[in-house]
């Protein structure tokens, strides 16, 4: 998940605006851009319907600066489970407690660096993240459907709504595990079931690419250009 597209597309179009599938699949291939939570979801959702996959978006705080999307997916039976990539979740989680596969115990694998335990509670569900350090921090879902034409206008006003500072998350290969290795406010950090590591890094435009090309792929001489549009950015 990176948010630096939108400053890109922003940028050159004077505009921001929600890009399709087709041009995001683009992107991909050739800069290794993958998009912010709202893209994340339309292409996820995407998938689904070529695969015959019953799937909708829910969210919350649409038409702001706080606004989170994910995608709910129905299995054969109706079974729902959350698919949430733009906050980096590892496989999506069943969150039906009338399912005889449901769990409310504590499971790893899911979420880098955590275990998570899922509660459903009407139409929400909550999620709660045990972190190595042992604090537990606690996510609320509402899985309330949000209609396409709701969906797609709040996905079109994020897209003119840039951070101050770029951000970027990566679930990451480590050891035996899928770390969260994170870009925000300048400063990189990996969250393991070890504990949370910060990487230093000069602050220097050209070390920022580096690091963060050589762990995520972005094509460098895009991501240099953004980086120096970030620094700009007010």
């Amino acid at each position: 998940m990176e948010t630096l597209s939108k400053l890109w597309v922003y940028n050159k179009d004077k505009v921001g605006k929600q890009r399709d599938v087709s041009t995001m699949k683009e992107h991909r291939q050739k800069y290794g851009l993958s998009g912010n939570c709202f893209d994340l979801a339309i292409w996820l959702l995407d998938e689904f319907n070529k695969d015959g996959i019953e799937a909708y978006p829910i969210g919350h705080d649409l038409n702001t600066v706080d606004a989170h999307v994910a995608v709910i997916a129905l299995n054969d039976l109706g079974n729902r489970y959350l698919c949430d990539l733009g906050d980096q979740w590892i496989m999506p989680i069943l969150m039906d407690e009338y399912s005889e596969d449901f769990s409310n115990g504590r499971h790893s694998g899911f979420f880098p660096a955590a275990n998570i335990q899922v509660t459903p509670l009407g139409e929400n569900v909550e999620i709660l993240y045990y972190w190595p350090n042992g604090k537990v921090s606690k996510q609320v879902y509402d899985t309330t459907p949000i209609e396409r034409g709701d969906f797609f206008k709040a996905a079109e006003n994020s897209q003119n709504m840039i951070r101050p500072t770029p951000l970027i998350e990566y679930r990451l290969p480590y050891k035996n595990e899928i770390a969260h290795w994170e870009f925000d406010n300048w400063e990189i950090n990996l969250s393991t079931t070890e504990g949370l590591y910060k990487v230093p890094t000069k602050e220097m435009i050209g070390d920022y690419v580096e690091n963060i090309s050589s762990v995520v792929g972005f094509d460098r001489e895009l991501l240099y250009s953004l980086i120096e549009q970030y620094r700009e950015w007010k």
